[in-house]
């Protein structure tokens, strides 16, 4: 579909990133790289423990191993490019490349709610029917449940991808952010985004709002169970299996009201912009940081990587 005669089509598109905070650029492109580093680092340390202590080869750190490479996926889909983008003033990306970024970062992000809602049930079932605990999350379950969250995730994400790409992107090519988030670029386009507006919608509720229920009622079971239970060690042990990912919820889901829950004239100014990097630094820099100083078994995974290399490196 061509531009009308008096608009240029759109093949690129300029990135505006941090201009507003030239004064800070140095000392915010340290902490970002500095946050992008310990993200890498202690995201992939999970998913080596779990992959190489025997353990952790358990329902619940299978999830978190699949939530750290998304956290991974997620945040190296955009820093990056924040970061050469502080560097160069702006960026500047082709239209499908900026279309593209858009995609990854739809698949990455719905895929995270799917897999901390996997990780309520788990411990639900974990607390509320210990007995039968096995047998319900055999590792059979564990990965039909991860496989079916990432093929249902592509599939809702590419539909939305495909109507995208037939869009109109004419005259004006600037956008005030630093990736290509959805809202700026609907702004972008010159082509009717009700159907595409009325179906992202549609896939926030299946994606984002079902899981957040279905976490909710999943704790409200698990706080019945554990009030249930006679003794105060007893209450306070259920309770520690699952405040590790209690607070992974409470991370997740208020970066991502205080990002996307917004009224609209908020969510047109320039905060916005600032408020995503609470979804795309601090979430997956909290998840690591979470699991390893209040999860006894990842501590103690950690000590038994660190006896192994220290016994390799005195063998050599």
């Amino acid at each position: 579909m061509m531009c009308e005669e008096n608009q240029t089509q759109v093949t690129q598109i300029r990135l505006l990133g941090f201009q507003s905070l030239s004064k800070y650029k140095p000392l915010l492109f340290i902490l970002l790289f500095l946050s992008y580093i310990c993200i890498l680092g202690g995201n992939l340390l999970i998913v080596l423990l779990v992959t190489i202590i025997d353990h952790l080869k358990i329902p619940m750190f299978l999830f978190l191993k699949h939530l750290s490479i998304v956290d991974v996926l997620l945040t190296t889909s955009v820093i990056p490019m924040m970061l050469d983008i502080m560097f160069l003033e702006e960026g500047i990306l082709f239209l499908w490349g900026c279309l593209t970024q858009l995609y990854i970062f739809g698949i990455f992000g719905c895929i995270q709610c799917l897999l901390i809602a996997i990780m309520s049930y788990d411990r639900y079932l974990a607390i509320c029917h210990p007995l039968r605990y096995s047998s319900l999350m055999s590792a059979d379950l564990c990965l039909r449940l991860v496989t079916g969250t990432w093929i249902l995730d592509s599939v809702i994400t590419s539909s939305e991808f495909l109507i995208l790409v037939q869009f109109k992107f004419c005259g004006l090519n600037s956008i005030n952010h630093f990736f290509c988030d959805f809202g700026p670029i609907m702004e972008l386009a010159t082509s009717d985004t009700s159907i595409l507006m009325l179906q992202d919608l549609v896939v926030a509720i299946l994606m984002v709002f079902f899981p957040f229920v279905f976490i909710i009622i999943s704790y409200f079971c698990i706080f019945f169970a554990i009030l249930k239970v006679s003794s105060t060690y007893g209450r306070r042990k259920a309770f520690s299996t699952c405040s590790s990912h209690l607070t992974t919820v409470c991370a997740y889901y208020g970066t991502l009201i205080a990002v996307y829950i917004t009224p609209s004239d908020e969510r047109s100014s320039n905060t916005n912009k600032y408020r995503s990097l609470l979804y795309l630094v601090v979430t997956p820099l909290m998840n690591p940081i979470i699991y390893s100083l209040r999860n006894n078994e990842i501590k103690r995974a950690m000590r038994k990587l660190m006896s192994l290399i220290f016994q390799n490196g005195w063998r050599r």
